[in-house]
């Protein structure tokens, strides 16, 4: 496989995505925006405003657009040993944010959603021109959508994603807290490390054209079966360098402060 380093400029990106990487992102890979609970006054809990700012830590690994997700104690995106949902899969594999917008849709104890509008690209990585490594978001819930998560995937991946699961958002206002995320393997794709078997935007986002397109869909050759666990990054099997492309834990640093 031809693996070619090229300068990228705007125009690249475009040009090796095709539609762009946010068009790519928001129709190849999925809704690049999910529709929030209405948080309001009902049940006599009073809204509340957060500001999320998430910031990518890696080097060599963006991020999809980051979605935040207020809720109940009840909701679990995602535990280690257990398998991934439907909606963790789709955010992993394909960088698609669907069913999470259904799931905020359907489910009465999801309060609030908030998704970037861009990648979130390390400074190293050619395309930090472009795009920032950070992104801030607000978020409103009410007193009942007292626990925020948090996913993104890792673009440069088979099936992994950066992830916080159930952390307590500040009580007070102007009170902040800042939370790390980890790296996570959704245990639903064998991590071939080939850039045909990842999403468009990861060879636009590198800088590189390797002579295959990437996909935006799951292969079902290469289902896993298996469970969420802690990614071991990058290893050198295919088409990247860990010494380049791969990561430590933390990924993220999420920072959340109450405005009101």
């Amino acid at each position: 496989m031809r693996d070619t380093t090229t300068p990228t400029t705007r125009r690249t990106v475009l040009g090796l995505t095709g539609a762009g990487v946010l068009t790519a992102l928001a129709g190849c890979l999925g809704s690049a925006s999910l529709p929030g609970q209405a948080a309001g006054n009902e049940n006599g809990q009073s809204a509340r405003t957060y500001r999320v700012t998430v910031a990518n830590l890696t080097t060599g690994q963006p991020f999809t657009p980051p979605a935040v997700v207020a809720h109940r104690a009840s909701v679990e995106l995602f535990a280690v040993g257990d398998p991934a949902s439907d909606a963790i899969r789709e955010v992993a594999e394909n960088g698609n944010l669907g069913p999470l917008g259904e799931l905020a849709e359907e489910s009465d104890d999801v309060r609030g959603v908030a998704v970037g509008d861009t990648p979130l690209v390390p400074d190293e990585l050619p395309a930090s021109e472009m795009f920032p490594a950070a992104a801030t978001l607000e978020l409103e819930t009410d007193a009942s959508g007292a626990y925020l998560s948090f996913v993104s995937m890792l673009i440069g991946t088979n099936d992994g994603f950066a992830g916080l699961d159930t952390v307590p958002l500040p009580e007070r206002v102007n009170e902040s807290r800042s939370y790390f995320a980890a790296s996570y393997d959704a245990g639903t794709e064998v991590n071939t490390e080939a850039y045909g078997d990842m999403v468009p935007p990861a060879q636009a986002l590198y800088g590189i054209d390797s002579g295959t397109e990437g996909t935006g869909a799951s292969d079902p050759d290469l289902a896993e079966g298996g469970v969420v666990t802690p990614h071991a990054g990058i290893v050198g099997d295919g088409d990247l360098d860990p010494a380049v492309y791969g990561w430590d834990d933390p990924v993220a640093l999420i920072q959340v402060e109450r405005l009101d």
